[in-house]
């Protein structure tokens, strides 16, 4: 399998990395701002050493296999202009990004796996490699279309590939407001609402390459400036109560087990558990981010 494309991203972008990383840093120090820690930094390089050994376990499967399977039985015949395949594949494959990145996040089964991505109290640029771990094993299926319509399978792994380096340098606080980019592409602007817990920003700006989507789809929300509203708090809207090596991977596994493990719910209220939005409860003893949203409203037209 030619995977020579991802090698030499791999071989350009590492020491990008140790740059961008090393001036973070280096301005967070000078500026006594508190924007690393060892320990999130630590569990940051776990997750992604797990998530990139699942994915290359899993890789062999998902495009050998699978998107090759559909890339053979193909509906239309590849483009032949070079510069418009790669043009259409970047689209097509941000915009299903776009709807993995958006389930992920209104479907408590996938939550579960994504949440890892947002545990971090912190934002900063290695948030960006805090990976969810088991993504790997699903990922793919948004793919198929894209297979289906002509695209080669290592065409679309490298685009993903590429796609991700942006997606990472995206996890700054020390990049503002980029003028006319920011009604295009995703920026850091709009990545420090993305991992906001304030209620306003839940479940908003998903997109990794371009915001078009979310300004399709009605999840886009700008970053508003602390007069008109609190300063972003990253992380979860309920920390985890235990962490660890283990409980960082699976802890809202472990969570839908003991919501699944309730007296007297009914077979529809075991399925809300599962694929409702993330804070559903059948009795009202939680709330789900749009419930966040209007309550913060309500409170806000009340005083």
């Amino acid at each position: 399998m030619d995977t020579a494309k991802e090698q030499l991203l791999i071989l350009l972008t590492t020491p990008l990395y140790m740059v961008v990383i090393g001036i973070e840093l280096i301005f967070s120090h000078l500026r006594k701002q508190n924007t690393y820690s060892f320990k999130d930094t630590v569990q940051n390089i776990y997750l992604m050493l797990l998530n990139g050994g699942l994915d290359l376990a899993f890789r062999s499967v998902y495009i050998g296999v699978v998107l090759l399977f559909f890339y053979n039985h193909r509906l239309v015949a590849p483009i032949e202009a070079p510069w418009l395949y790669w043009l259409t594949l970047l689209v097509f494959q941000d915009f299903m990004y776009y709807w993995l990145h958006r389930v992920d996040h209104e479907c408590r089964l996938f939550w579960a796996t994504h949440f890892t991505h947002h545990s971090s109290p912190k934002f900063n640029l290695t948030v960006g490699f805090r990976s969810s771990v088991l993504e790997p094993l699903y990922r793919f299926v948004y793919f198929i279309p894209i297979a289906w319509l002509g695209f080669h399978p290592i065409d679309i792994a490298f685009i993903y590939s590429a796609t991700q380096i942006w997606g990472i340098l995206i996890h700054t606080e020390k990049v503002g407001n980029l003028g006319i980019l920011e009604y295009i592409f995703v920026t850091p602007s709009h990545h420090r609402v993305h991992h906001g817990s304030n209620p306003k920003y839940l479940d908003k700006n998903m997109g990794m390459f371009l915001i078009i989507w979310d300004k399709i789809f009605g999840t886009f929300q700008k970053e508003l400036p602390a007069a008109s509203y609190q300063p972003i708090k990253y992380g979860l809207t309920t920390p985890m109560e235990k962490e660890n090596a283990f409980t960082i991977v699976f802890y809202e596994w472990i969570n839908i087990f003991k919501d699944l493990k309730q007296k007297n719910l009914t077979f529809k209220q075991k399925l809300g558990y599962l694929f409702g939005p993330p804070g559903w409860s059948h009795n009202g003893s939680r709330q789900t981010s749009e419930q966040m949203r209007q309550q913060e409203e309500l409170e806000q037209s009340n005083q």
